[in-house]
């Protein structure tokens, strides 16, 4: 029986762009978008496990406007098999929660073994996404590995703290999220960009989900922006000349700010 992977990835704004709140909302018109740098990751992990094994399909699954496909396109790219969008007007401002729900019903929809994701997105870089799905799918949760592999029904993987690495072990169906450090993902070579274009797009809406619309958007979130301001330009630093005084001069301008 074929293992089926499901990975999320997001469509962001590009973090070297200039990003901005309109109101309550991330300005995501005026800054160029594409795949999450962190996601690549989960998709390099899914595509390495579905490589080892006797016969696996992934998929790539996103919630997003129109030009979320560019991510999936990527993805595509890179070697998944076919993606999922799911798009609605009615999804503009939905939170943490309101996307957990509806990335669990369209992986319901579209059957798994695995889920993979990354370990954040590089936009709102919350990291509760992997929890908030397992809890809904009601699966095991295997988060933040920096290694990850699949054999005998079984997830396994290494996780790296400060002060220790844990190896981690769970059933399928499970949930896992990867860091950045579980290997470089690869490019997408031009077979697999012209590839790409042919692999199937399935596009889902909140109906076929079968979510109502005011449990998902600025509506049905749980979190709100009350206030973003921008940060403020760099001010020109303080030039030591060093004429003999200069190491004096330093240490003095720590210790008056309580550097040292």
């Amino acid at each position: 029986m074929s293992l089926r992977i499901v990975v999320c990835v997001k469509y962001v704004p590009d973090a070297t762009g200039d990003r901005r709140f309109t109101e309550d909302l991330v300005d995501r018109e005026s800054v160029d978008g594409l795949l999450s740098e962190l996601d690549e990751y989960a998709v390099e992990q899914a595509l390495q496990i579905a490589e080892s094994a006797d016969d696996a399909e992934v998929t790539v699954l996103t919630m997003g406007p129109e030009d979320a496909t560019d991510a999936l396109r990527k993805a595509l790219s890179m070697g998944a098999d076919k993606a999922v969008h799911v798009e609605d007007d009615d999804l503009v401002g939905t939170d943490a929660v309101g996307t957990s729900l509806v990335l669990a019903r369209a992986i319901e929809k579209t059957g798994y073994d695995l889920v993979v994701c990354g370990m954040a997105s590089t936009d709102g870089t919350m990291g509760v996404l992997p929890a908030m799905l397992a809890e809904r799918l009601g699966v095991p949760q295997v988060t933040l590995l920096s290694e990850v592999s699949v054999e005998d029904g079984q997830v396994t993987g290494r996780r790296d703290g400060d002060t220790a690495s844990e190896r981690l072990r769970a059933a399928l169906p499970a949930v896992v999220s990867v860091t950045d450090q579980s290997g470089e993902a690869r490019y997408p070579s031009f077979k697999g960009i012209m590839a790409a274009k042919k692999k199937p797009v399935e596009t889902l809406d909140l109906e076929d989900l079968e979510i109502e619309a005011e449990e998902v958007g600025l509506e049905g979130a749980w979190t709100t922006v009350d206030e973003a301001t921008e940060r403020p330009a760099r001010t020109k630093g303080e030039v030591v000349t060093d004429e003999g005084e200069g190491a004096k001069q330093l240490a003095a301008f720590l210790a008056d700010r309580k550097f040292i």
